[in-house]
């Protein structure tokens, strides 16, 4: 997907000195190569073998709502503090910026057994490691991960113990 690619920005020192930031938002502003990243995505083994998607804030919206669409499949979120009512199951983890923490709703999480986690990006695996103990900690199933673009140099991946796929490599 060399387009696709092309479509990612870098933001050196962006949220702070020392991070290249890799931007995947300019993506959707071309819709025939977001549609085809959804339909490519949307085909995973991982999404078929999942009950239900989880999406994590605030880009994995973004590409989990497509997918979810595409694929027939139910999607709850994983959110950043204070953005979700109800009662919530929450985690704090940290990135490789910083600290926060991710809330899911309890009544949404009951009702499924297995998911597929789905983000826009995946470095360290911080965040996707937040989500999985999370549904872990549930007694629920990770299926696997989606991603669009990895960061290989930080081998995020190597923290799980369930498949993942990403669109493109860096």
């Amino acid at each position: 997907m060399e387009k696709l690619e092309k479509l990612i920005s870098t933001y050196e020192n962006y949220p702070k000195a020392g991070v290249s930031f890799k931007d995947v938002i300019e993506i959707v502003q071309h819709p025939s190569i977001f549609r085809q990243l959804i339909l490519e995505m949307a085909k995973s083994k991982i999404i078929k073998e999942a009950e239900a998607l989880i999406s994590i804030d605030a880009r994995g919206f973004i590409f989990g709502s497509a997918i979810s669409i595409q694929a027939a499949k139910p999607m709850i979120v994983a959110r950043k503090p204070g953005k979700l009512p109800g009662e919530l199951v929450t985690k704090k983890y940290s990135l490789e910026y910083g600290e926060n923490s991710l809330s899911i709703q309890k009544k949404a999480l009951k009702k499924y057994n297995s998911f597929a986690i789905i983000d826009d990006l995946l470095a360290t695996g911080g965040t996707v490691n937040c989500v999985s103990e999370l549904i872990n900690n549930n007694n629920k199933k990770v299926v696997g991960l989606l991603v669009v673009a990895e960061l290989s140099k930080f081998d995020g991946r190597s923290r799980f113990n369930f498949p993942v796929e990403s669109s493109i490599l860096f």
